[in-house]
């Protein structure tokens, strides 16, 4: 992560989920416009406009109510939720602690669906940011992870059961065309961006093999664009037999792009490997210092020896 191009991959996938996010805001909004079946009984009823406004119209009265919800966490969030976790954790009890952990980020989800009409998650994702800004947010993260293992393990058994493993025989062509999708064209785009921004041929090839995948925003996605009747069950289908195929050809990509850098360097006429950046600056963590020594010790071999003479403290 500390090297350039973990740092790109790093970066790219946060941007990735943000968009998602957003897809996720944007998409019951315009589920009636786009000829689906707006939501009228859940949590996303205010979030569904009328036809009449268009595209654009829907897109800006949505993006008005986000507006709207960020600068009330922004204004009064950033002040109540860190002030709640303060007094609750001086009371000692770890229990009530965690509770109230789960109690902000629900009661904040549940309200920003109610009051501003935006999703679920959204309003999860903001609860989570504003906490992470608190001085108490690594004991929040802390009390939180069982729960968090807990959820993960229901969403990838809800996961597991929405997959068919028969329709990887009936639907083979069609799920080898999602899946060219996934790892061929994805990868493409991702080296084509980053040999555009004048990067190293081994760092575009990195990046590429990195995001040769679909993680668990597009399961989310699936499924709300079936239910938004956007999406039939037979492409809910393909995309989770892509994705899961995708993740578990990822460590062949990584093997393939070995392979092919030496041979691109030499065509793009670069004979010399480019090596990878050292991030500069003070190295803080022991691991990193130890790191740095090693690495020092083989390159420019025993550290030269210095005579202190004359000094005083």
């Amino acid at each position: 992560i500390g090297t350039e191009r973990g740092r790109i991959a790093v970066g790219w996938l946060i941007v990735e989920d943000l968009a998602m996010v957003l897809a996720l805001v944007l998409l019951p909004a315009l589920a009636g416009v786009l000829g689906g079946r707006a939501q009228v009984d859940d949590h996303t009823s205010l979030l569904s406009l009328p036809a009449s406004y268009g595209i654009w119209g829907v897109v800006g009265i949505t993006l008005a109510k986000v507006a709207a919800f960020v600068v009330v966490m922004l204004v009064v969030g950033r002040r109540v939720i860190p002030w709640i976790l303060h007094y609750v954790a001086h009371t000692g009890s770890r229990e009530l602690f965690r509770l109230s952990v789960l109690a902000i980020a629900l009661g904040v989800a549940f309200g920003a669906a109610k009051l501003f009409g935006v999703s679920l998650a959204l309003g999860a994702f903001f609860a989570g940011m504003i906490m992470s800004e608190s001085e108490l947010s690594h004991r929040a993260a802390e009390e939180s992870l069982p729960l968090r293992d807990a959820f993960s393990v229901l969403f990838f058994v809800s996961v597991g059961m929405l997959f068919d493993p028969l329709s990887l025989i009936s639907n083979g062509l069609p799920i080898l065309a999602t899946l060219a999708i996934i790892v061929v064209s994805k990868s493409f785009a991702a080296f084509v961006i980053v040999i555009a921004f004048r990067y190293p041929i081994a760092t575009a090839l990195m990046i590429s093999a990195s995001l040769a995948q679909i993680g668990e925003f597009s399961f989310i996605l699936a499924e709300l664009g079936v239910g938004l009747k956007l999406l039939p069950e037979q492409g809910r289908d393909l995309i989770l037999a892509g994705a899961i195929l995708s993740i578990l050809l990822n460590p062949l990509m990584f093997l393939l792009v070995d392979w092919m850098k030496p041979w691109l360097e030499k065509r793009a006429g670069n004979t010399a490997p480019v090596e990878e950046q050292r991030p500069i600056g003070p190295a803080t963590e022991p691991g990193q210092i130890a790191s740095v020594q090693a690495t020092l010790g083989k390159e420019d071999g025993p550290p030269p020896k210095t005579a202190l003479a004359g000094h005083s403290i």
